[in-house]
């Protein structure tokens, strides 16, 4: 209530799960989140959101044209491009809403990366099924039918909540297994 309306969006960056792209270059998607970028401020974001490499690859590299919604890419690289978005605004407070929920383990893991860079120095907000994207987050909520059920860090819930500690066995079976086995 003591924030205005404009502020808060102004230090707020949100990396949805369906990302939201115009039908434009790569170069005015990335600035949309902050129009008074530079040109190098903006390729910084880029390499540093690990989306910088796939677009120099596209035959126009940041002058490529989105077709609408970005479908005209892989959803890994929608995604790259909306978090070097997040990098390019530099918010204060960052939302993440299952940011990685339907990519490939290899798109999942340039992405993880990138995320886990642009999270540094900022409150962060992530929202996940998956626990690898959390599994490093300072306070971590279990969330059952709309009730915070436990809270901690990952080590403070596998030992004080069952349904996390179901989640990481679930979620990690064959790392566990890989590590039960050496």
């Amino acid at each position: 209530k003591d924030i205005a309306s404009d502020a808060l969006r102004k230090s707020t960056a949100i990396v949805l799960q369906d990302t939201v792209l115009f039908s434009d270059t790569i170069r005015n998607n990335l600035k949309y989140s902050n129009l008074e970028a530079t040109d190098t401020e903006m390729e910084e974001a880029a390499k540093r959101s690990n989306c910088h490499h796939m677009i120099k690859h596209l035959p126009m590299g940041y002058e490529s044209r989105l077709t609408e919604s970005g479908y005209n890419l892989s959803q890994g690289q929608r995604q790259l491009l909306s978090i070097g978005r997040a990098f390019l605004a530099n918010p204060k407070i960052l939302i993440l809403d299952e940011a990685t929920s339907s990519l490939d383990s290899i798109s999942e893991n340039l992405i993880s990366d990138a995320l886990n860079k642009v999270m540094q120095g900022r409150t962060s907000i992530v929202i996940a099924h998956r626990l690898s994207t959390v599994i490093a987050a300072d306070k971590i909520m279990v969330i059952e039918n709309g009730v915070i059920t436990a809270e901690g860090s990952h080590s403070e819930l596998l030992e004080t909540s069952d349904k996390y500690e179901e989640l990481y066995k679930t979620q990690f079976s064959k790392v566990l297994e890989y590590e039960k086995n050496k």
